[in-house]
C-alpha cells in the first residue's frame, strides 16, 4: 500500500520507513529493491547510516549512498562491483546514474521520498524525481514523508501513488514540539553578535545550531565565534562535498559544540545532543521555522529555541508561526530555568 504521511519533526519518521522496508526485504539477487531520495546530501548520508545501523545483523544486506559533489566515477565503480539492495541519494545524482544505465531500478519494490514537500515544490527536483519514477516498475510501494504537507502539495504527491493511505496531522498546533521552550529577542541588526555571545556565555548547552540566511553570513559568523574561542564550525552549500561531510561528522561526533548553518541543515538532520537552536536570521516562512527549531527537542526531549527579531518582516513571520501552530513565543526572560531546557535538571 502506498503511504503519504505527515508527522511532527523529531518523532522517528526515518525509523518508520527504514524498519518497514528492511522487514520486507528478501534479496534473492544483486538488485536494487529500495530507493530513498531526499533533498540534501547530508540527509542522504544520515539515512544511509540508519539503514546500516538497523541492518547490522541482517546477513548480506548492502546499502549504497549516492549524491552530487563527489566524482560520479566512484559511484559507477561501486554499482559495477557490488550492486546495493538499498540505494539512498539525491535526485540529481540518482538520475545521472539511471540515464547512464549504471543504476538499474527494474526490480525496485519501494520508492521513498523523505521531506517530500521540499523535493516536489522545487520544480527542477520534481522533474528529476518524475524521470526516475518512470524508470521503476509499476507494482512498487511508494512512501512519502514530511512534517509539513500543505493542501497544495498533497495532490502533487498523490500523482506518484495509487490509492494511498493518507496520514495527516489534523490540527497544525499538534506539529509543535512540547518539550521545546520558544522565545524571541527584539534587537537591532548590529546588536545580534553581542547578544549571541552573551547568551552562549550564560546558557548551558550540549550542542547548539545557529541558523543564518546566507553563505556569507555563515562564514563570517563561524569565523567570529572561533575568534571569540567558541568551539564553532560552519556548514553551507558553498563548500565542496568532502568538507561538508567532514564538518557534519565532526559536529555529530561532538568534536564541535556549535554549528552555524544555512537552511541546508534545517530539515531532517538529527543530532541527538542539540538542545538549543538560534534563529540568528529569521526564516523566510513558518514551515522553515518549524523545521529549524525541531533540531532541538528531538524525540520529545527538552530544548530551547531563541529567535532574533530585528525588523518588521521578522515580527510578521513570528506572528504567523504563533497563529498557525497555536504556540506562544514569549520574549526571552532575564533568567531561564535550566530544568526547562536541559534533561535531568
Amino acid at each position: 500500500m502506498d503511504i503519504l504521511c505527515q508527522a511532527k519533526s523529531g518523532m522517528g519518521k526515518t525509523a518508520v520507513f527504514v524498519l518497514a522496508t528492511l522487514q520486507q526485504l528478501d534479496p534473492t539477487e544483486n538488485a536494487v529493491y529500495v530507493l530513498v531520495m531526499c533533498h540534501t546530501r547530508e540527509l542522504a548520508f544520515q539515512i544511509s547510516k540508519e539503514y546500516e545501523r538497523f541492518s547490522k545483523y541482517m546477513l548480506n544486506i548492502k546499502v549504497g549512498v549516492f549524491f552530487g559533489g563527489l566524482p560520479i566515477q566512484k559511484d559507477e565503480e561501486v554499482l559495477k562491483a557490488s550492486c546495493p539492495h538499498i540505494v539512498v541519494g539525491t535526485p540529481g545524482r540518482i538520475l545521472a546514474l539511471v540515464r547512464s544505465k549504471k543504476l538499474n531500478l527494474k526490480h525496485l519494490k519501494h520508492f521513498i521520498l523523505d521531506e517530500c514537500d521540499k523535493m516536489l515544490e522545487l520544480l527542477d527536483m520534481r522533474r528529476d524525481v518524475q524521470e526516475i519514477y518512470r524508470n521503476t516498475p509499476h507494482g512498487k510501494q511508494v512512501m512519502m514523508f514530511s512534517a509539513t504537507l500543505s493542501k497544495e502539495i498533497r495532490p502533487v504527491c498523490k500523482k506518484f501513488m495509487q490509492d494511498p493511505m493518507e496520514v495527516y496531522v489534523d490540527d497544525e498546533a499538534k506539529l509543535t514540539l512540547h518539550g521545546l521552550q520558544q522565545h524571541y529577542v527584539k534587537l537591532k541588526e548590529n546588536e545580534k553578535n553581542k547578544k549571541l555571545f552573551e547568551l552562549l556565555d550564560v546558557l548551558e548547552f550540549n550542542q547548539v545550531v545557529i541558523f543564518v540566511k546566507s553563505v556569507q553570513r555563515c562564514v563570517a559568523l563561524a569565523q567570529l565565534l572561533t575568534e571569540q574561542n567558541f568551539p564553532a564550525i560552519g556548514i553551507h552549500r558553498g563548500m565542496d562535498q568532502k568538507e561538508r561531510l567532514s564538518r557534519y561528522e565532526q559536529f555529530k561526533d561532538f568534536q564541535k559544540r556549535i554549528l552555524v548553518a544555512t537552511n541546508l541543515f534545517g530539515r531532517g538532520m538529527d543530532i541527538e545532543r542539540v538542545n538549543i537552536v538560534f534563529n540568528y536570521d529569521m526564516p523566510e516562512d513558518s514551515d522553515t521555522y518549524l523545521h529549524r527549531v525541531a533540531r532541538a527537542g528531538r524525540f520529545g526531549t527538552k530544548g530551547l529555541a531563541i529567535t532574533f527579531v530585528s525588523e518588521e518582516g521578522d515580527a510578521k513571520i513570528l506572528n504567523e508561526v504563533q497563529d498557525r501552530f497555536d504556540v506562544n513565543i514569549t520574549e526571552l526572560p532575564d533568567e531561564i530555568d535550566l530544568s526547562s531546557y536541559i534533561e535531568g535538571r
